[in-house]
């Protein structure tokens, strides 16, 4: 299993996003990388400078949004919906993103629902519950 450390996602974000501003050849995942990145131009100063990110601290305190946990979470709902990984969740994220008008507006209401998924699992030292992730997505897209 692939286990990137935060140094590891923050270059590979900083990467995809050079290599879009050069136009140079994007890897595959890359590519899905940078179709978020140009998305979110308001990160543009974080990913410009790859040490100025491997140091940036994103505590809770400093009240900032971490641009590579963001990113991070559009790129594996991508993977979930590509692959239909909790099964369903493809036609719930098709299905909340027609009824909201927006497939980025959609990502992020589920990001919400795959945050919750995460905090009750790790709260509760239990594994994550796909079948709630997928209640919820279903929720919110009215179904």
């Amino acid at each position: 299993m692939f286990n990137p450390s935060q140094h590891d996602v923050r270059r590979f974000f900083c990467e995809a996003f050079r290599k879009e501003r050069t136009q140079e050849i994007l890897t595959p995942l890359e590519a899905v990388a940078r179709d978020w990145i140009v998305q979110h131009p308001e990160y543009a100063g974080q990913l410009d400078d790859v040490e100025q990110a491997l140091a940036a601290d994103y505590g809770v305190e400093g009240g900032q949004a971490n641009p590579f946990l963001h990113l991070s979470m559009h790129l594996s709902i991508a993977e979930q919906v590509s692959i239909d990984q909790p099964p369903g969740i493809r036609a719930a994220t098709q299905a909340l993103a027609q009824r909201l008008g927006s497939e980025h507006d959609a990502h992020h209401q589920v990001m919400e629902c795959l945050g919750e998924m995460i905090w009750h699992s790790q709260r509760n030292g239990t594994p994550p519950d796909g079948a709630a992730y997928l209640d919820c997505v279903r929720r919110r897209a009215g179904q």
